[in-house]
């Protein structure tokens, strides 16, 4: 580990919207700054304008916000290596690709996107790798600087050398060794004035100070150009660690943006803007998505704390890793059932609240206990516990029917609990459930049948939390008033 303080970054791009891909790649490096004292930065990479979306960027940093994984540092809160939007910092890149131009480490090139195009065709048609032929390569730097004074067209490469070989190290991975006969000359600067990622990153994490560079594994292929590009500098290299890629649920194939719709049908999704909508908490998200790519047990359960106290950057993996929906599942319930009563109800109460159900906050205190153990995610308050703040509800006629009975004997059923609960002073777990059973007992019913009627009658469903517990919420009023209206439902069919 580098003796200097621990600075990490999460460097997105704001092209679409922020993915359990995204979320990985933030929590790591959060975990590991937090873990060693160090600072987390957020920076944004928006270079790529073709691509921009309006939006993403607060999306990101409002995805960020949800999951805790507040930084040090950041666009929209300022720091000592400001400004932390790439776009903002065109005069910074402009500035490092020259020096690099007068180490003769990088060249202006003028080629035109057509002659490109023609050089490409040509190599392909002649089984070549497609890649820049040089052209401008050997320019007479006098002539490459009127030609830019100019003011003609021009981007700058890096001048790849020709021979020898460069060794990289990722701390997933270990050392690589690749040949600079494979390696292109690669833009820099583009004729816009704005870097590519393999001089931007660069340039920014050694301005900002970065020491440890935990990214998407789609980028270990650009990491001999990066450590060429460092190294021309002369700067001092951070340590690498490219992350597992995630695979689709059924492990075959590398997860895509694409698949969301199917994931939806689900009720499934791998963007965390879905996820918070279908319900998901971000203790679960995050205790999910650790443990894809970092060696610990699969069904660890940690809290944010325990993740700090835990996480090492060498036990990472780099093994790919299937989304698996149902461990998601797992650990959202999980933390669900970690929340205080007074933070779950805070919780829930906008899903009521949404569906024009008016919550009495004493209510929902005494309703949360009853829920708790039910709830795989916060919108399954709603199929279990909505009727506790509705003043009636209107149960599927056939429900009330109990098995082995028909309309008429269930009506007699639910008349009978009517006088039976009517009689008691109070609807309470203990005035009412044993005279129901003894009536259970002489009638020669079973208690799915009797309990079962009362159920539907009361709630409105078939399944729901403990009856008895329930009622005594509901209140004794609102119980016998459907008890009574399920009465009248059974006498009519």
């Amino acid at each position: 580990m580098s003796i200097k303080p621990v600075r990490t970054r999460f460097a997105p791009s704001p092209t679409g919207r922020m993915h359990i891909g995204n979320a990985r790649s933030a929590l790591y490096p959060f975990l590991l700054a937090r873990h060693l004292g160090g600072t987390f930065i957020l920076r944004i990479e928006d270079t790529d304008q073709k691509r921009f979306e309006l939006g993403a960027e607060q999306e990101l940093i409002d995805g960020l916000h949800w999951l805790g994984l507040n930084y040090d540092e950041g666009p929209d809160i300022g720091g000592p290596h400001e400004p932390y939007r790439q776009t903002e910092r065109r005069a910074i890149y402009h500035e490092h690709a020259w020096k690099l131009v007068e180490l003769d480490k990088a060249f202006p090139c003028f080629c035109t996107s057509e002659r490109l195009g023609t050089v490409r065709q040509e190599q392909l048609k002649n089984k070549q790798n497609p890649r820049y032929d040089g052209l401008c390569r050997t320019l007479d730097s006098d002539e490459a600087r009127r030609r830019v004074n100019d003011g003609e067209k021009y981007v700058i490469r890096f001048k790849m050398p020709k021979e020898g070989s460069i060794t990289t190290a990722d701390i997933l991975r270990g050392s690589i060794t690749t040949e600079n006969s494979a390696l292109d000359d690669t833009v820099l600067l583009k004729s816009d004035g704005l870097p590519t990622y393999h001089l931007g990153a660069m340039v920014d994490d050694h301005e900002m100070q970065i020491t440890h560079v935990i990214r998407g594994s789609e980028w270990l292929p650009s990491m001999p150009l990066h450590i060429h590009v460092i190294r021309a500098f002369g700067w001092d290299e951070p340590v690498f660690a490219h992350l597992s890629v995630f695979l689709k649920p059924n492990g075959k194939g590398k997860m895509s943006k694409r698949d969301r719709a199917d994931d939806m049908k689900d009720g499934h999704s791998i963007f965390l803007g879905d996820m918070k909508e279908l319900g998901y908490i971000p203790e679960g998200v995050l205790n999910w998505i650790a443990l894809m790519g970092w060696g610990v047990a699969e069904d660890d359960v940690m809290t944010m704390n325990q993740m700090i106290e835990r996480f090492s950057i060498d036990s990472l993996t780099p093994s790919p890793a299937a989304i698996n929906f149902q461990k998601l599942d797992h650990f959202n319930a999980t933390h669900i059932r970690l929340l205080t009563t007074d933070d779950l109800a805070a919780r829930i109460k906008p899903y009521f609240t949404r569906e024009g159900l008016n919550v009495d906050e004493e209510v929902l205190l005494k309703v949360v206990p009853l829920l708790r153990e039910r709830l795989v995610t916060l919108d399954d308050c709603l199929s279990f516990g909505s009727f506790f703040f509705k003043d009636n509800v209107t149960p599927a006629p056939e429900d009330l029917i109990a098995k082995g009975l028909d309309a008429v004997q269930s009506a007699q059923v639910a008349q009978r609990a009517y006088e039976i609960l009517s009689a008691q002073p109070t609807i309470s777990h203990e005035r009412c459930e044993p005279p129901l059973r003894a009536y259970v007992e002489e009638s020669g019913l079973n208690v799915n049948q009797v309990f079962g009627i009362l159920r539907v009658a009361v709630t409105g469903q078939k399944v729901s939390p403990p009856l008895f517990e329930s009622m005594e919420i509901i209140g004794r009023e609102k119980c016998l008033l459907r008890i009574k209206n399920a009465i009248e439902v059974l006498k009519k069919m």
